[in-house]
């Protein structure tokens, strides 16, 4: 597995891709515009990580797809910066792409209005856009890609279907696991994950990078064979 820079608080160390120090930090307000068609527009993409915005939900199981757009934005060199779409969002090039990197800021449930309107921003259409979310019923550690179908319970992938008219996006599905015996499933996505499944996130985010990196390089279809094959 290829080794790149990972968040600091999931062990990394911050990676600058471009030999330069990264932009204004997530705090900032600068509005990000769309770069033209003159930096590729036609092949841009869009990757957006669902999850809760704010330092009281940053480690828990429903915010995995942050964690891996965060490790995306660190391996870039890229900082966030807010977009008035109620998102931060990064641009960054991933194997050879322009890329848009996006963590809405609606809170979970309302998490397509953002990407929606990200979507219409850049003009990017819904086969290039991936969302990267956790999913229950992936074990935990393991991961799955797919195109389309339905929310599965999910409401944020809901959301997504609803804003953007449609469900035919690429998702890869961060496996959390189902709760043990009678816990509550909305306390279990909201509690952080467990001090074993810690000593494994790192990794875990990683081979999430991974998979967005192979989906942008080689298609979806090479990438399930990968990570459904070793998963």
């Amino acid at each position: 597995m290829r080794t790149r820079g990972l968040p600091r608080w999931l062990g990394g160390r911050a990676r600058f891709g471009r030999g330069e120090t990264p932009g204004p930090d997530a705090d900032g307000s600068a509005e990000v515009a769309p770069s033209g068609e003159n930096a590729g527009e036609a092949q841009r993409w869009l990757v957006a990580g669902l999850g809760n915005p704010g330092p009281k939900y940053a480690g828990n199981r429903h915010n995995i797809g942050f964690m891996v757009l965060d490790a995306l934005a660190e391996q870039c060199g890229e900082r966030w910066k807010r977009h008035k779409t109620n998102a931060q969002v990064a641009e960054a090039r991933l194997e050879q792409r322009p890329v848009i990197l996006a963590k809405p800021q609606s809170y979970m449930n309302l998490s397509g209005g953002p990407v929606a309107g990200l979507s219409r921003f850049y003009r990017v259409p819904l086969e290039r856009i991936v969302v990267v979310h956790d999913e229950l019923d992936v074990a935990y550690g393991a991961l799955r890609l797919k195109r389309g179908g339905g929310g599965g319970g999910h409401n944020g992938l809901r959301s997504l279907t609803s804003s953007l008219g449609g469900p035919d996006y690429v998702r890869l599905r961060m496996g959390i696991g189902r709760p043990p015996g009678r816990t509550d499933v909305a306390a279990y996505v909201l509690s952080d994950f467990s001090t074993a499944e810690r000593k494994e996130l790192a990794l875990t985010v990683e081979r999430g990078t991974d998979a967005v990196r192979t989906v942008l390089a080689q298609g979806l279809e090479k990438a399930q064979h990968v990570y459904h094959t070793v998963s």
